[in-house]
């Protein structure tokens, strides 16, 4: 009888460890099968589990720019199979200013051994894309130091709360780039920022038609990157913000009352949500402003032009 009893509990434990959770950090290189030595991607996949149910982040770098995307699947602890629907991927022939995107699920088989464990599966092009966009490869590892994601953001939270927040003084003029404006074409961020609901956190009164705009990360540098537009046109994406600025000298469109200036999050950071401290100046006034973007809203500011006194 104690026989039968110690069989069944082993066999319980094996069964409720290959029933094992697979949420965590996973990292690693996808690529596709070309002769293009261009054709790489480096890929953070963060994921959540509820009962087979997946959500999270995937992040990924290709060529020059960076993207973040939330994801949702499903995953079959019997089979260790692993699927994420829908997922925008860059096309690996862009060109570095003109993007464009394959829409592909991710489908992956969960793979433990002693030292470590991984996804290894491809992206796959849905209806529509399989003959353009090709299957990019990939086996992604498991940090195990990082796999408990919901610690990692407590201690994050924990760490930022420890410390001052950095704010720029009028003699801070380190320019980490300094962007001329002008509309730029980048047809993935355009469609993003337009699903995303504009969220004015605040109006100003300016004296000039010319100012400068000038953004830095709002408190621990954690990675965020941001797009920028004006009146709703895209000036620049893909910018990681640091203690040195990311200045604008933009001109006012006289012919509208409000000009708008919003603020698109790439991704989250390592923090969330994506922040920001802006800084407008007319030449006579300085506001510093928090922004607090996110995938479902974008931070935007109202500017209107004083009126000239009689």
């Amino acid at each position: 009888m104690m026989k039968i009893i110690l069989l069944a509990c082993s066999l319980l434990l094996a069964s409720l460890s290959d029933a094992q959770s697979i949420a965590g950090y996973y990292y690693g290189p996808a690529y596709a099968q070309t002769t293009n030595s261009a054709s790489n991607y480096l890929v953070e996949l963060i994921l959540k589990d509820n009962n087979g149910n997946l959500q999270g982040a995937l992040n990924y770098y290709f060529k020059n720019s960076f993207r973040s995307v939330p994801v949702k699947g499903k995953y079959n602890s019997k089979t260790r199979y692993v699927t994420l629907y829908d997922i925008p991927v860059t096309y690996f022939g862009s060109f570095m200013n003109m993007e464009v995107d394959c829409t592909m699920d991710l489908v992956a088989t969960f793979r433990k051994s002693k030292t470590e464990s991984s996804l290894v599966g491809y992206f796959t092009g849905k209806e529509g894309f399989k003959y353009t966009c090709i299957d990019l490869n990939f086996n992604l590892v498991l940090n195990s130091e990082a796999a408990n994601i919901d610690s990692v953001f407590q201690a994050l939270r924990n760490y930022k709360e420890t410390h001052q927040v950095w704010k720029p003084g009028a003699a801070d003029t380190l320019k980490d780039v300094n962007i001329i404006q002008r509309k730029v074409i980048n047809y993935v961020v355009n469609n993003e920022f337009r699903k995303r609901e504009l969220d004015v956190v605040q109006e100003i009164e300016v004296e000039s038609d010319n100012i400068t705009l000038d953004f830095y990360d709002n408190g621990e540098v954690d990675g965020d990157s941001i797009s920028v537009f004006v009146n709703q046109e895209l000036l620049a994406y893909n910018r990681i913000i640091s203690t040195s600025a990311v200045h604008f000298d933009i001109t006012l469109d006289t012919l509208k009352e409000i000009n708008e200036v919003s603020m698109f999050a790439d991704n989250l950071g390592s923090i969330p949500p994506n922040t920001a401290l802006m800084i407008v100046s007319d030449g006579k006034n300085r506001f510093e402003i928090r922004l607090s973007s996110n995938f479902e809203k974008n931070a935007t500011i109202y500017i209107r032009r004083k009126k000239n006194k009689p």
